[in-house]
């Protein structure tokens, strides 16, 4: 008998804008389309031997979820039979959460095991270097489904045999607009005799609220309380209303009903205009007619303004999402591309979603519409009395200028009159030129940074020199009510900087420096279809207190905006700290623990451990909630003790910890902060806890051999914006089968790509190696253990340039960049800057007043005072200060300030 051979798991990077679903068909010609490109290849397949006379059957699918502390673990189990006496190729294929982290995968072939290893990327390609593969390439494509990653393994099912597959993730459940989303998508490939999910949620609080609307079909936004539910679901709730079980089964008859719903709502292509995307193809794909769509359970908890904390086996975890506080009035500035690949459908969708969302602002808040193509435009809205003008005051038919002057109008209160003469504005909107994506942004956060305490002025944008001016500009002298807006920026482009400054990493660095101080402003990016650079937008939006979002082209896109803007609308509590007793915990393990905003119906969640012999661990948490009537800012102060009990196994607190360290670790990389230890960190810990993040591969092992396969990363070979790219993995089928043979897969023997996790996407495949393949002998695999070499030693205070500093030692917290020390009975936390140019507070340096000193003192940043590196601990707790309202300050005496030794 033929046995299962070198199995090659491979996981391609893709945004799943595009999707090709090859087939596996007899003698014809096939066309792969390759995304990514605008290219299409005609190849003939390959030819199948003999027909299967029996084919193969999926004949049972068990999709588990439980759910403890909104964090989850889900296991999809599949059974395969191949009733006929020739081998045949199976698909196992699976569509999971673009945040969840894959933590396990088994088959099991003619009775024999083949479990998956979690290795290194790079010692991953050594093993397979040891080995040799030949044979055709097989395409496959991911099924388009939104925020979602693929895996896919095909694989030889022996004649009269079954074979079972078995895939778990992981995922911390975000909290959005007030619920815990739980999607699980059923693109199962076939309709299944037996197809059962169930989700099981057993929480520490009662759960106040729970929803399974009708199964997602077409790639809708998050279901709402309008929203049918689900008929089908049968619901068990405990009586103490703390646990709850969903079962679904929907029969052979329901499934082909959801499959019929589902390709209906996905036949819509994308727009014609005149800005084709690059990438893209307007001829559409064929549907999979057996996709279902999602499964959704919505839910909540009981909780409170306080926060809560959980303690479990020397680990915590602090949830904090208060519910009952007045929202901060703010400062809301809209900043949205209309440059010439808006057209179109795009353009009306922007315009409605606009629409809809101004109407949402609250009475005190404030706003701008910065409107952006070649140049830029802060629209006046004066404008919407006049007679609109025949073509966009900022087109300019030279493609690299720009205009030179803007008029900078300051932000318009929110009022009926305001917002209907905005919406006039709005409905103007035309698309036309280039996209200005630096001066758009600069010109943002003047908005931001003068107020609303100021007049017209000009600003002049100097085309030969990065140098811009003001003319005409007047601060009004009461800045009370600016004081308690809170600023906020939402950026939407649909592609790349062309105009002014168009290189992506000096737009971030210039952002990001200028979006300093005390007024600093939350910048959310949108990526509105597929050119949109998805990199350089999360980038953007991580190193500016925001977070990105992908707008998908399609009919629902007005909704998707809508629904964006709903999660930021509210900014609830601002300037968040989370102080924890340094005696307490074990400060490396903390995880972030400084929010500037926390948005109504979200949730901040702070991780940690314990150090051994606690009984009781103290937190701190404050911030700035708004006033009843908007027009001031409360101190928001909680302090929690919580007694240190026995551990819980029904708590997964330390997988918890490890996965959301990982996400911030990973995050701080992408951001271009601490990349090389942010990175060591992330993969030690994906190691140990065997997670397929963007370090980590898996690597499958044929069962009793010393030799494994496994290759590079198929993230080589994903494209910018579209990265939806074929992925040839080497292997022949035993049926001489193929789903398809690309031009590019011929020129040289093919590699095949490891199953790694990549923060856009994933396509995952495994081919077996024919019999006669020879093997070179290779490392024998293991389970993943992390062999770090030990690293130069270092002082961490080198890191803060605080090596004359050394009382800082003691108090220094490298996980959180921050000095944290017990003043008077109270955490106090203070910010550090790696930076060389350290923090000046806006307003110059403020007098203050310093324990034990007679002289004139002021607040300075701490490397700043030369007198404070000779101080102690205790010294400094009784004059310490804040600059900027988060850095840490010294009351330093004048004389001693900016002083050379």
């Amino acid at each position: 008998m033929i046995q299962a051979q070198w199995l090659i798991i491979a996981l391609c990077t893709t945004v799943l804008a595009t999707s090709v679903q090859t087939a596996l068909v007899p003698a014809q010609d096939v066309d792969i389309i390759v995304a990514g490109s605008n290219t299409k290849t005609t190849v003939p397949s390959q030819v199948t031997a003999q027909k299967p006379y029996k084919p193969i059957e999926i004949t049972e699918m068990l999709v588990r979820s439980e759910v403890s502390l909104h964090y989850v673990h889900t296991s999809m189990i599949s059974e395969v039979v191949n009733p006929d006496p020739s081998p045949q190729e199976a698909t196992f294929r699976v569509l999971l959460p673009d945040t969840a982290y894959i933590s396990g995968f088994n088959m099991i072939l003619a009775g024999k095991s083949y479990k998956a290893y979690v290795k290194e990327k790079e010692e991953a390609k050594k093993i397979y270097d040891q080995a040799v593969s030949q044979g055709i390439g097989a395409a496959y494509i991911a099924t388009k489904a939104r925020d979602s990653n693929q895996f896919m393994v095909s694989v030889n099912v022996e004649g009269n045999t079954t074979a079972t597959f078995d895939l778990r993730y992981e995922e911390c459940m975000a909290r959005r607009n007030g619920f815990y989303n739980l999607d699980i998508n059923l693109h199962t490939g076939a309709f299944i005799p037996k197809l059962e999910v169930v989700v099981h949620i057993l929480e520490q609080q009662k759960i106040t609220e729970l929803r399974v609307p009708e199964v997602r079909t077409g790639n809708e936004v998050d279901a709402t309380e309008k929203d049918p539910q689900n008929p089908k679901a049968v619901i068990v709730k405990s009586a103490d209303q703390r646990e709850v079980t969903i079962t679904f089964n929907p029969d052979l008859e329901e499934q082909k009903r959801l499959a019929e719903i589902y390709v209906e709502k996905t036949k819509e292509k994308a727009p014609s205009n005149s800005y084709i995307a690059r990438g893209g193809d307007n001829k559409g794909n064929k549907q999979d007619s057996t996709v279902l769509g999602q499964f959704v359970v919505q839910y909540d908890v009981e909780r409170s303004n306080d926060g809560e904390i959980f303690i479990n086996n020397g680990y915590f975890v602090h949830f904090f999402a208060p519910t009952s506080l007045f929202p901060l009035s703010k400062n809301m500035v809209f900043v949205l591309d209309t440059s010439g690949s808006m057209s179109g459908r795009k353009i009306e969708q922007l315009r409605g979603a606009m629409n809809a969302i101004l109407s949402d602002l609250n009475p005190h808040d404030y706003f701008s519409i910065v409107e952006f193509n070649y140049g830029v435009t802060v629209h006046d809205m004066k404008e919407a009395d006049q007679e609109p003008p025949l073509k966009s005051p900022t087109y300019n038919s030279n493609l690299n200028s720009r205009n030179t002057t803007v008029t900078l109008v300051p932000p318009t209160r929110a009022s009926p009159e305001n917002i209907a003469k905005a919406k006039i504005i709005v409905s103007r909107l035309k698309a036309s030129g280039g996209t200005n994506i630096y001066d758009a942004l600069d010109i943002a956060l003047n908005l931001v940074i003068k107020g609303i305490d100021q007049e017209t002025e000009i600003y002049l944008m100097n085309q030969d020199e990065d140098e811009e001016c003001d003319v005409g500009f007047i601060y009004d002298e009461s800045e009370e009510e600016n004081n308690v807006l809170e600023p906020v920026i939402i950026f939407l482009t649909d592609g790349e900087p062309t105009v002014a400054e168009t290189n992506t990493t000096k737009i971030i660095s210039y952002i990001t420096e200028k979006n300093s101080g005390e007024n600093r402003a939350a910048l959310y990016t949108l990526s509105f279809g597929n050119d949109a650079d998805r990199i350089f937008l999360r980038k953007l939006a991580l190193r500016n207190d925001g977070f990105t979002k992908h707008i998908y082209e399609a009919a629902d896109a007005e909704r998707q905006l809508q629904d964006f803007y709903r999660q930021v609308s509210s900014p609830l509590v601002s300037n968040v700290m989370f102080n924890y007793l340094q005696e307490q915990i074990i400060a490396e393990s903390l995880s972030r623990n400084f929010y500037r905003i926390v948005n109504e119906g979200s949730e901040v969640v702070v991780v940690g451990q314990i150090k051994e012999g606690i009984s009781e661990m103290t937190a701190q948490v404050t911030g700035l909630y708004g006033t009843e009537d908007g027009f001031g800012r409360i101190p928001h102060e909680v302090i929690q003790r919580v007694p240190v009990q026995c551990g819980n196994d029904k708590i997964p607190l330390e997988r918890m910890w490890a996965y959301v360290t990982i996400k911030q670790l990973l995050d701080k990389r992408d951001a271009g902060e601490d990349t090389i230890n942010s990175e060591k960190k992330a993969l030690a810990l994906a190691l140990k806890y065997e997670f397929v993040t963007p370090l980590t591969s898996l690597v499958v092992v044929k069962p009793n051999a010393t030799n494994s396969v496994d290759v590079e990363s198929a993230d080589k070979i994903t494209t910018r914006g579209n990265p939806a790219a074929l992925n040839f993995a080497a292997g022949s089928s035993i049926t001489n089968r193929a789903a398809g043979v690309s031009k590019a897969s011929l020129v040289r023997s093919p590699r095949p790509a490891v199953l790694s996790k990549s923060t856009r996407g994933s396509t995952a495949q495994v081919a077996p190696a024919a019999d006669e393949i020879p093997i070179t002998p290779a490392l024998k695999a293991k389970p993943s253990v992390f062999n770090d070499q030990p690293a130069p030693t270092v002082s961490p205070l080198a890191d803060y340039h605080l090596e004359g500093f050394g009382w800082t030692k003691s108090i220094l917290n490298t996980s959180t960049d921050a000095l944290v020390f017990n003043a008077s009975g109270k955490i106090v936390t203070l910010a550090l800057t790696k930076d060389k140019n350290v923090p000046i507070e806006v307003r110059g340096d403020v007098e203050c007043s310093a324990v034990g000193s007679n002289t004139a003192n002021v607040c300075v940043y701490i490397t700043r005072c030369f007198g404070a590196r000779n101080i102690t601990v205790v010294e400094y707790s009784n004059s310490y200060c804040w600059v900027n309202n988060r850095y840490a300050g010294f009351c330093c005496p004048s004389n001693e300030v900016d002083r050379k030794p």
